[in-house]
């Protein structure tokens, strides 16, 4: 249904570290930086597999509470995820796991990135696909 999103950091160096980090183990990284001149001096980078559709600006804090959910292929994925968010300076706001409240295969894992805002990353496949 998305074709792209994204938000304002607080700090754009800060966050741009976490997400470089955090988002490899899923196949994503930075694609795309917007030149300044088209953007009043802010710094604009997009992420993704293929093409930017996951976007960051310096602009100043988005305010209010934000969750944004990252598919991962597997299990193994939404542990790595886990782990280079959390050594990247994220906070743990759950541990990789199975959430059956959701549905029977949903694993995830979330972590607050260092504007609080809540980061998933989930595999709705059986184990056994993995």
């Amino acid at each position: 249904m998305f074709d792209h999103m994204g938000f304002d950091v607080a700090d754009f160096e800060r966050s741009a570290a976490f997400y470089d980090a955090a988002l490899a183990p899923l196949g994503v990284s930075r694609l795309y930086a917007v030149p300044k001149e088209y953007t009043g001096g802010i710094d604009v980078v997009g992420y993704g597999a293929q093409r930017p559709q996951f976007w960051i600006s310096g602009g100043g804090k988005t305010s209010g509470k934000l969750h944004v959910c990252f598919s991962a292929r597997s299990r193994a994925e939404v542990d790595a995820f886990y782990e280079a968010a959390m050594k990247a300076g994220g906070r743990d706001n759950g541990p990789p796991g199975l959430r059956p409240h959701y549905h029977e295969h949903y694993y995830g894992a979330f972590v607050l990135d260092p504007d609080g805002f809540n980061v998933e990353a989930v595999c709705h496949t059986p184990v056994s696909e993995d």
